[in-house]
């Protein structure tokens, strides 16, 4: 490819676009592949975004958060510029602290109100799991347009299983609280 004199590469550019040329999954195609493996999920609209949580038998008001899926920036949480048009969705779940680690090192520090976690990832980077933006320092991780590799990938390391025990957990959590309370 000749470049014209005066011309700058955008790497990043050439790359996003490039990228679409990968077979991304859609919130729809996950639901359902997700929905078939794990019981008790329902989905929900949460803070402008649908996510899946564990609540079987809709015994609490929510139940508790598997994942999500980021349409939108929101005003504390846009430096994965979904509002960007080759962005169609974030997906973002909780994992282990053991796998967060074996991933990426050590968990980050939780960010100043309104900012990102210090992990030095370029969180605008499509098809990689990446700590979350924001939430990274509670072992939350993100996908912008995962690709059907990508989650293959996470099922293979098992990170949708952990995702799910942790909602589990937490709604077991919220269920005895709410039945202390009663």
């Amino acid at each position: 490819m000749k470049k014209e004199v005066g011309t700058v590469f955008n790497s990043a550019h050439f790359l996003e676009e490039h990228a679409l040329k990968r077979i991304f999954m859609k919130i729809e195609h996950i639901i359902e592949y997700i929905s078939k493996k794990y019981s008790g999920l329902v989905t929900h609209k949460n803070w402008g975004e649908k996510g899946l949580f564990y609540n079987p038998e809709n015994r609490l008001k929510l139940g508790a958060y598997m994942l999500t899926f980021k349409e939108k920036d929101g005003i504390h949480d846009a430096a994965s510029q979904v509002n960007r048009s080759s962005v169609q969705f974030r997906l973002n779940l909780k994992i282990s602290r053991d796998s967060f680690t074996k991933l990426f090192g050590a968990v980050p520090a939780r960010p100043p109100a309104g900012g990102i976690v210090a992990t030095g990832h370029d969180f605008t980077q499509l098809d990689e799991i990446m700590p979350h933006p924001v939430y990274g320092w509670m072992t939350w991780i993100c996908v912008l347009n995962p690709s059907d590799s990508t989650i293959e990938k996470m099922a293979s390391l098992r990170l949708f299983d952990e995702a799910y025990a942790a909602a589990i957990d937490t709604f077991n959590k919220k269920a005895k609280r709410k039945l202390s309370c009663a």
